[in-house]
């Protein structure tokens, strides 16, 4: 399924008519729903300036990862699920812990 977006709704109104190098270059602020203090704090936290900082982090990009991993994962449990025999259990696997 494709997804799009407008993309100028992700930025606040001050930003939105700006060229791809400019919002990049802009700060985090720029961001709609980004206060001064949550760029702030992520100057602080991870030396995160601008916009396009935040796109290169590689904690931010850690975590798209992991966020793509686990929608694939879902998507893969979703689909063992529908070949599961109807009224039939599931396998049982022995607990690892136990």
């Amino acid at each position: 399924m494709a997804v799009t977006a407008d993309l100028a709704k992700l930025l606040d109104k001050d930003w939105q008519d700006e060229s791809l190098t400019e919002v990049l270059a802009a700060p985090v602020g720029a961001l709609s729903g980004a206060s001064d203090a949550d760029a702030a704090a992520l100057q602080q936290a991870f030396t995160i300036k601008a916009v396009g900082d935040l796109g290169r982090n590689k904690y931010s990009r850690a975590a798209q990862a992991f966020t793509a991993g686990g929608q694939s994962a879902e998507r893969e449990g979703e689909q063992q699920d529908a070949t599961e025999p109807s009224g039939g259990a599931a396998a049982v696997r022995p607990d690892p812990f136990g």
